[in-house]
């Protein structure tokens, strides 16, 4: 190798062992420093809390019930001869239904009206014998006591008329139960016998169950903590004044659809089942186009307007061994895990009973995995404010 070569190549590692370590150089420390820097630091969006006023939807399981539910039941022995009326029609007050085999008691009732005609008949025949003994009495022709016997045997007409009178009444009654009449206007149920059944007035099945559904009690029940709320939130001495104050109701129907009508909570039970813990309540519907039967089953959701409450996203929030976190932004833009009290859901809201202050500020996203104390550069949100509706 000649002399040229070999000075060419020594230059050569010379520039690459100077090249190298500049390389390293600029590809090192500084550059991992920043990237080290903007991972410990991340930019999470915070916002700051503010009061406003929320409303609260809750719902509750409930059963819905006719405003009228009969029990049709015979009051007289025999057996169905006719049936008038089939299975889930509607009727009218005053229309007949069933029908008894009405022959004993017709027979009854003509025996109870001849009875009745043949006292009628003595009580003449009796005030006659009264009224001739009288001149008599008064010439001295006979004695008073015949008079006063005659008197008494009118009497006694009198109370055989009468009592006739009672029992062709009492025959008139049997038989005019042999038509069983509907009581209310409404729809009928399940008609569990047939013609020719034997029916009886002490048996425990009821030929049908008729239901006036003009309207609609839906009936659920609401835990005692929930009822003190209530109580606290309306003004008024008594239950009666708060109820006044509910809004109305809307009841979700069991595919989930909204009832189209509004209800109203009327009455609420004056006291506390033991088993349950929770009080029953009753709500009101209008049924006009009769979309709604009893036995049906529903929600009904109750809203209530809270004023001046700090609300909190859900989002925001971490749930860990049933306690609600959020992350409390503090100096120097380091986060603090804070415990706080829900009292209630707006929306996609929180509202916030305790833990939080109006003007603290949090974090609103990326809290799943953010520990404790660390500190990361915030990104301003708009602060919550206005009504919050669900």
């Amino acid at each position: 190798m000649s002399n040229k070569l070999i000075q060419r190549f020594f230059r050569i590692q010379i520039v690459i062992g100077i090249c190298i370590p500049v390389l390293f150089y600029g590809c090192g420390p500084a550059d991992g420093g920043k990237n080290a820097e903007k991972k410990e630091k991340p930019a999470l969006p915070i916002m700051t809390i503010g009061s406003s006023d929320a409303a609260v939807t809750t719902s509750y399981s409930s059963l819905l019930e006719g405003k009228v539910n009969v029990e049709i039941r015979p009051q007289v022995d025999g057996t169905l001869s006719a049936i008038y009326v089939d299975e889930g029609a509607y009727v009218k007050a005053g229309q007949p239904l069933f029908k008894i085999d009405d022959r004993v008691y017709r027979e009854q009732y003509n025996s109870s009206l001849a009875a009745q005609h043949a006292a009628e008949a003595s009580l003449v025949v009796a005030r006659l014998n009264e009224e001739k003994l009288v001149p008599l009495v008064k010439n001295n022709v006979i004695s008073d006591i015949q008079l006063k016997t005659a008197r008494a045997n009118r009497q006694a007409a009198q109370a055989a008329v009468e009592q006739s009178r009672a029992a062709a009444r009492s025959a008139q009654v049997n038989l005019d139960y042999t038509t069983i009449k509907a009581p209310v206007s409404g729809y009928i149920g399940k008609i569990p016998l047939r013609l020719g059944s034997l029916v009886s007035k002490n048996q425990s099945q009821w030929l049908t169950l008729l239901s006036d559904v003009s309207e609609i009690y839906a009936y659920f029940s609401m835990s005692e903590i929930d009822f003190i709320r209530f109580r606290k939130q309306y003004d008024g001495t008594t239950i009666q004044e708060k109820v006044m104050q509910v809004a109305p109701v809307s009841l979700i129907m069991a595919d989930g659809s909204l009832f189209s009508e509004k209800g109203a909570i009327s009455t609420i039970s004056g006291q506390f089942d033991q088993t349950t813990g929770s009080v029953r309540i009753r709500a009101v519907f209008p049924n006009p186009k009769g979309l709604l039967r009893s036995g049906n089953t529903g929600k009904v959701v109750v809203e209530s307007l809270f004023h001046n409450v700090l609300l909190v996203p859900q989002a925001a929030t971490v749930e860990l061994q049933d306690k609600v976190f959020v992350f409390l932004l503090g100096k120097g833009n380091s986060v603090k895990k804070q415990v706080i009290t829900v009292t209630g859901k707006s929306g996609n809201n929180y509202i916030v009973g305790s833990g939080l202050k109006q003007g603290d500020t949090i974090v609103t996203a990326g809290t799943e995995k953010l520990p404790d104390g660390m500190v990361i550069r915030p990104v301003r949100n708009a602060p919550v404010s206005g009504e919050a509706r669900p």
